[in-house]
């Protein structure tokens, strides 16, 4: 992650009261983006730090799991006769490949869901909009959301101003999202940072959540 102090715009946030920390509250769920064997496969939407960050999301998942934390999972799913087009899908063609049967669409292996934990399938970036995502996370009392997935400045962004916008307080995992390329990943999480979330890797996150 790149830091507020390397940019030459650094003053300008501080003046402004941008970066102020977001602290964990109450109880942690955990939100994995479209970390699906497509955007694996740097042949079809992946490429950049993606590889690695779904590996050290399965240390994540397996945290959430051991603690009982409410797990969500994103797909982008969209219908084979093509009824359900879109403005994405118009701009970027190749996403409404990604039906319910194309294995390029299908969670990686690595990262599969097991039972109790919701799969919600979208047609737009955030992982938020049109879908049940958000009371499923109320129902369940999360009020610090863990976010893992990609891409860092596609739906990573979205669903973390959706989740932002929801009340919820949402913790971006560093190391635990990618994208195909590195400038938008690093200029991402900085501005998620200043404006959006909490944002650091998976280990200091962890040390938070048990200070809090």
């Amino acid at each position: 992650m790149t830091d507020i102090s390397d940019h030459a715009e650094a003053g300008v946030y501080h003046k402004q009261g941008f970066g102020t920390p977001l602290p964990v509250q109450g109880k942690v769920g955990l939100l994995i983006i479209d970390f699906v064997v497509g955007f694996a496969d740097p042949e079809v939407f992946g490429g950049g730090n993606i590889g690695p960050a779904i590996a050290r999301t399965v240390d994540a998942l397996a945290l959430a799991r051991r603690n009982g934390w409410p797990v969500a999972h994103s797909r982008i799913v969209y219908a084979g006769d093509g009824s359900d087009s879109n403005v994405f899908s118009v701009k970027v063609p190749g996403m409404a490949s990604l039906t319910e049967n194309n294995p390029n669409s299908a969670i990686v292996p690595e990262l599969t869901p097991e039972n109790g934990e919701l799969v919600v399938r979208k047609t737009v970036p955030s992982a938020f909009f049109g879908t049940q995502l958000a009371p499923w996370l109320t129902e369940r009392a999360v009020q610090t959301l863990l976010v893992a997935g990609a891409v860092t400045s596609g739906c990573v962004r979205a669903s973390v101003v959706d989740a932002m916008s929801y009340g919820f307080r949402p913790l971006v995992l560093a190391d635990c999202v990618g994208d195909r390329a590195i400038a938008p990943h690093e200029a991402n999480l900085f501005d998620m940072q200043q404006k959006y979330a909490a944002v650091m890797p998976l280990a200091d996150a962890i040390a938070a959540i048990e200070e809090a």
